[in-house]
């Protein structure tokens, strides 16, 4: 049984495992909320009853997947057949330029749009959606950048804002204010492991190493972790493109006692070490390239009749 409070490789569990007898379970909040108390001590106790002890209780009658549907205020228990979910409708937002949204077609016209390669980036938001949305299962952004060094590490953000603009945020394993879903990609590692790679869910193969040329674009297939959320309407969706960990806000004051940095929203592991992000090679100048076949948008798991309308 693959359990999931943050996403990632419990997810990678269910999906890959060769048996038809396993379970997912899906929640989020920090990791003693759900599965170590209560509701997660009987899930696991009806689990080990039925296959160690051999008892007969209702574990043949478990669906496949449990998940903690979020939505802004509350959480919703919900039993679904598989993972993906099979109502997911794949839906493509595209980067467009104009006005830094996200929209349904792509771009009318070609451009380039550069950034401070670790700095706080881009951000491309939606029109307010017209109807409450759901989107759960895992997402994806394609693309297309250079950079005017040999590398480049890119830091896409997921996001969600209510109607006057202000940042959802939700209590996530360590960080009381964690954003959406995010996802992170060294450009120099794009090469994808093309057997196990969906559009949904780009799998790297991290066996090369692949310099960039100077400002020669290149596509970039990054993974974005599974989420859950059910966004009210007039709210908008975003992705954030920057060069450097996603920042809430610059003090929180939140803190732990056995680690150096602050949780500003990304927990206290962060993506900062000199040795491993030198300035010669990471300091430079990022060049996001749009063009009219939308090379460039994110890939987001909308379900059932749920989907986006732009007003």
């Amino acid at each position: 049984m693959a359990r999931a409070c943050t996403p990632g490789e419990n997810f990678e569990g269910f999906v890959r495992a060769a048996s038809k007898e396993k379970w997912l379970e899906y929640h989020a909040l920090e990791h003693w909320t759900h599965f170590y108390t209560d509701y997660g001590h009987e899930l696991q106790k009806r689990f080990f009853d039925f296959y160690f002890k051999g008892k007969a209780n209702d574990w043949t009658q478990q669906p496949k997947v449990q998940l903690q549907v979020r939505h802004i205020d509350r959480f919703v228990e919900r039993h679904e057949t598989d993972w993906p979910l099979p109502a997911t409708v794949w839906t493509k937002f595209y980067l467009d330029p104009r006005e830094r949204t996200l929209s349904l077609e792509p771009p009318a016209a070609e451009t380039e749009i550069s950034f401070a390669a670790m700095g706080d980036g881009l951000t491309f938001i939606s029109r307010p959606l017209t109807e409450e949305t759901e989107i759960t299962g895992p997402l994806s952004a394609g693309l297309l950048i250079s950079s005017s060094t040999e590398d480049a590490d890119i830091f896409v953000v997921f996001r969600v804002f209510s109607s006057d603009l202000r940042e959802v945020t939700f209590v996530g394993a360590i960080d009381p204010h964690t954003p959406v879903a995010q996802g992170w990609l060294r450009a120099s590692h794009r090469k994808l492991d093309q057997a196990l790679s969906r559009p949904y869910r780009p799998c790297h193969a991290h066996n090369e190493v692949q310099p960039l040329q100077r400002g020669k674009p290149v596509n970039l297939a990054i993974e974005i972790w599974p989420t859950s959320i059910v966004v009210p309407k007039g709210y908008r969706i975003a992705l954030t493109i920057r060069g450097k960990d996603y920042q809430w806000q610059a003090t929180t004051g939140a803190k732990l006692s056995n680690f150096k940095n602050g949780l500003l929203g990304c927990g206290p592991f962060l993506h900062d070490d000199p040795r491993d992000r030198p300035q010669t090679l990471f300091a430079g100048t990022t060049t996001l390239h749009i063009d009219r076949d939308g090379s460039s948008h994110v890939l987001v798991p909308i379900i059932g009749s749920r989907q986006h309308k732009s007003k």
